[in-house]
């Protein structure tokens, strides 16, 4: 089928990401205008035909959360109105991940409710990346491309030459996702087991695996606030690691991140611009090492326009 000319672009969200993207591609960014009236409410107009082309909309939904999907849905909805033949959305992070099962009464599953937000606004098709959950993909009645950030990790892991090297997980859901780092590094594998003490007051982390005398990869899906990977380094040095760095696809950072990853024992931090990563905090914390995932979703971008296979690219 005809898909028409690809067309780029983006939300305030991460602006550079798409022009990264955009690069890759040897495309020009869609011409559009997008701001916000005194109250916030988001207005967007698009300053150029789009009638019958195949539009991606450069989008992650990370913090100000709410402010960054109601701005893709109202970009998807002026698409959709303006005859656009197929709309994805692009989506590095998707806000609201974690909060994909009721695990306490009379709560929402709010993953499903962005799903659902996404395709009533006019999305054709989703292009998101290490989402926290898998399954979070039968959220959608719409074709979802779920991206590894893994290549582009394990390449810049494997630049390091670390010897005795060990990946470890940080808890026990994460060991698939270890498992296939470890893999792909030769390395050994290692997991943190948190158990809370008799009388609730203190968590004991539990290393299973030998880490002494080892380099250690804590490797995560999203660092958030850091206190569970800095306490998988501490209880790891406690163990006998002789070094520790971390690594993350999502960099959130929120709260007292920076400062407890500076004060932690940790070499090195590495993580993706799937969120983007401003010099102000970037400057807070010099352990931090930011990857380019642009060429990665450039070329998944590319594999859908062209309906060539997007699992190729992890072969």
């Amino acid at each position: 089928m005809n898909r028409g000319h690809l067309k780029l672009f983006s939300g305030s969200a991460h602006p550079a990401l798409a022009s990264e993207i955009a690069e890759f591609l040897g495309v020009s960014m869609g011409q559009a205008r997008l701001f916000r009236f005194p109250d916030t409410e988001v207005s967007f107009q698009i300053d150029e035909n789009i009638r019958g082309t195949d539009v991606f909309v450069v989008q992650p939904t990370c913090a100000p959360v709410d402010q960054s999907l109601i701005e893709l849905c109202v970009m998807i909805d002026a698409f959709r109105r303006s005859s656009a033949r197929r709309i994805t959305a692009v989506i590095p992070y998707y806000g609201y991940a974690r909060q994909d099962r009721k695990d306490k009464p009379r709560v929402p599953i709010s993953a499903k409710l962005v799903a659902n937000l996404l395709s009533a606004a006019g999305t054709n098709r989703v292009l998101t990346m290490d989402l926290h959950k898998a399954q979070i993909q039968g959220f959608f009645d719409i074709p979802v491309d779920h991206l590894f950030a893994a290549p582009v990790i394990i390449n810049y892991c494997e630049g390091l030459r670390h010897p005795n090297l060990t990946i470890v997980s940080p808890d026990a859901g994460g060991a698939e996702r270890a498992r296939a780092y470890a893999k792909r590094l030769d390395a050994e594998l290692a997991i943190i087991d948190k158990r809370r003490t008799d009388d609730g007051t203190a968590e004991v982390m539990n290393v299973i695996g030998d880490v002494r005398g080892r380099t250690c990869i804590i490797q995560d899906d999203i660092v958030d606030t850091a206190g569970t990977i800095v306490k998988a380094a501490l209880a790891l040095k406690e163990n006998g690691a002789e070094r520790v760095l971390a690594c993350a696809v999502h960099g959130v950072l929120s709260g007292p991140a920076m400062e407890r990853l500076e004060a932690a024992p940790i070499d090195q931090v590495i993580i993706t611009n799937t969120i983007p990563l401003s010099d102000e905090r970037a400057r807070c914390c010099k352990k931090i090492k930011q990857l380019s995932v642009a060429r990665l979703l450039g070329q998944a971008i590319r594999s859908i326009h062209e309906e060539t296979s997007v699992s190729s690219l992890f072969v």
